[in-house]
Order: structure tokens, then C-alpha cells, then sequence
């Protein structure tokens, strides 16, 4: 038995941003853990509880175990993930040059040689690993992400506990990221500020969008026809630049061997029975 305060309620971790687009990238929590239904609890030291599993880099929503719990439990997924906190050197959170379905523009990782953040990795099996892909849209031609393999040499990844990765997963825009005004690429503030920012800087999204973050949420959200659109803003207006991480697209996508923490076997296939979320 836990005590109490491990609900993801109690610990503040339940908003999933698919329903409050505008509290994206939701929260994260403050330490390792095991996202156990509503529960998070402490995380699991035996190593045999990650065989099987591949490490996935979060870098926005997918550390929020209540954003993670709401994409799994679309699929009547109810196994444990691992959230392992790790400072990884390489890559920084930066915005996707895209308008989410979800009525949010979500957080993109980009290129940054020596920058350290402190991110969480998430362990996922096979079926929690096809239900994500579905959500970042990597098996449709449409879809704003594709899964690659950042190697351990390019990307340091040192878990809390335990020896440091020899890669992991990672979801780029196909996009590209949004940049600061100078070419390099911004920083994702949070979704309330860095919607008014868009908005105050182009008349073209506001023409779309309205002049609010919540304007712009409500009318974004599951109106695919008018993403797309402004999509083609942030790329018409030249407001969007590569993440630096595209030569990792089109590479062997391999799957971790969790017990070594090498690259392995192919991923799997989304699940036949999957309704893409649409990120």
C-alpha cells in the first residue's frame, strides 16, 4: 500500500493540456517516479522493471504524467511508465513551427552543444510507444513529428540513478522550430505567453486566430483547415528555422536495449485499432 499524496491530483500533476491547451506544457514533477493509473509513485530501483522498454526523451508535454496518462488512456492503456529525471547536454526546448489540432503550438527539441537541462526520460513498452507516436503523428504523412534515435555521443543523457544512456528517443517537427528574431531558434516561454507574443507580432495570426491566447486556443483547437494555416504563416512569414536535429530523420530508427542502453531492434507499428490524436 502508498500513502496518501501520490494522486496526481494531490501532487498537482492531472491537468493534461490536450484539455487545458492554454496550462501546456502542463506540470512536471519534481523527481523520478512510476506513473501507475492516477498515482505516481516512487520510482522502481530494480532495473528488470525497464527491460523491454525503450527511453524516450520528453521535452513539453509528454513529461506531464497527467498529459501522458490522458494519450494512454484514450487507448485503454493502464500499464506503468517509468519517469526518469536525467540532465542531458545537447538539445533545449524550443517551439515548433506549428499549430497544434490541440488549440496549442507545442515545444520542439532543437540542437544546442552544451546546453544542460534538466528533462525527464520516459520508459515506454511497446504498446505505450505506438499510442505516443500516434499522438506526435510520426506513422501519418501529415502528422508534425518524426521519431529518431539521438545517439549517446551527440546527446549526454545522466539518468538520476544509474550509468549514463547510450542514446534515446527523441520527437523533431518536421516543421522546424520557431526562431527568437535573430535566426535562433525561441525558447517556449509557456503557451499563454508565447501566443500573445505571436499574435502581437503578425497581423496575419491575428486575422486568423483573433487577439487573445484564449482566442486563439478555442478557435485553433480541432479545426484542422485553419492550423494549417497557420502553419503556412509561421512559414511564410520566415519565422520558422531548422531544429538542427534533422540529420537524426531517415537514420535506422532503433529501439533502446533497455538492459545495455544500446540501440536494438526496429519500433513497432501503431496499434491497428488507434485513432490518431493529432497533434
Amino acid at each position: 500500500m502508498h500513502g496518501p499524496g501520490r494522486t496526481l491530483k494531490e501532487l498537482g500533476l492531472a491537468v493534461a493540456p490536450r484539455a487545458e491547451p492554454l496550462a501546456y506544457p502542463g506540470a512536471w514533477p519534481a523527481e523520478s517516479g512510476l506513473l501507475d493509473g492516477d498515482r505516481l509513485l516512487p520510482p522502481a530501483r530494480d532495473r528488470r522493471a525497464y527491460e523491454g522498454r525503450v527511453p524516450v526523451l520528453a521535452v513539453g508535454s509528454n513529461a506531464c504524467p497527467g498529459q501522458l496518462r490522458d494519450k494512454l488512456d484514450e487507448f485503454g492503456i493502464r500499464s506503468p511508465v517509468p519517469m526518469v529525471r536525467a540532465r542531458v547536454t545537447g538539445v533545449d526546448i524550443g517551439v515548433s513551427a506549428h499549430v497544434s489540432l490541440m488549440g496549442y503550438v507545442s515545444a520542439a527539441p532543437f540542437d544546442s552543444p552544451g546546453t544542460v537541462r534538466e528533462l525527464f526520460v520516459l520508459w515506454l513498452d511497446a504498446e505505450q510507444l505506438s499510442v505516443v507516436d500516434a499522438s506526435e503523428g510520426v506513422m501519418r504523412p501529415s502528422g508534425a513529428y518524426d521519431r529518431v534515435w539521438l545517439p549517446g555521443c551527440d546527446v549526454r543523457i545522466e539518468p538520476e540513478a544509474g550509468p549514463s544512456l547510450h542514446g534515446a528517443h527523441a520527437y523533431v517537427n518536421r516543421h522546424g522550430v520557431l526562431h527568437d528574431g535573430t535566426g535562433a531558434p525561441r525558447h517556449h516561454p509557456g503557451e499563454r505567453r508565447l501566443l500573445a507574443e505571436l499574435l502581437a507580432g503578425s497581423p496575419r495570426l491575428r486575422e486568423l486566430f483573433g487577439r487573445t491566447p484564449e482566442e486563439f486556443s478555442a478557435r485553433a483547437r480541432f479545426d484542422r483547415g485553419l492550423c494549417d494555416k497557420g502553419t503556412r504563416v509561421f512559414a511564410e512569414e520566415g519565422m520558422a528555422v531548422a531544429s538542427g536535429l534533422e540529420r537524426y530523420v531517415g537514420a535506422a530508427r532503433t529501439a533502446g536495449d533497455v538492459r545495455a542502453g544500446r540501440p536494438g531492434a526496429g519500433p513497432p507499428p501503431a496499434p491497428s485499432s488507434a485513432r490518431p490524436p493529432g497533434r
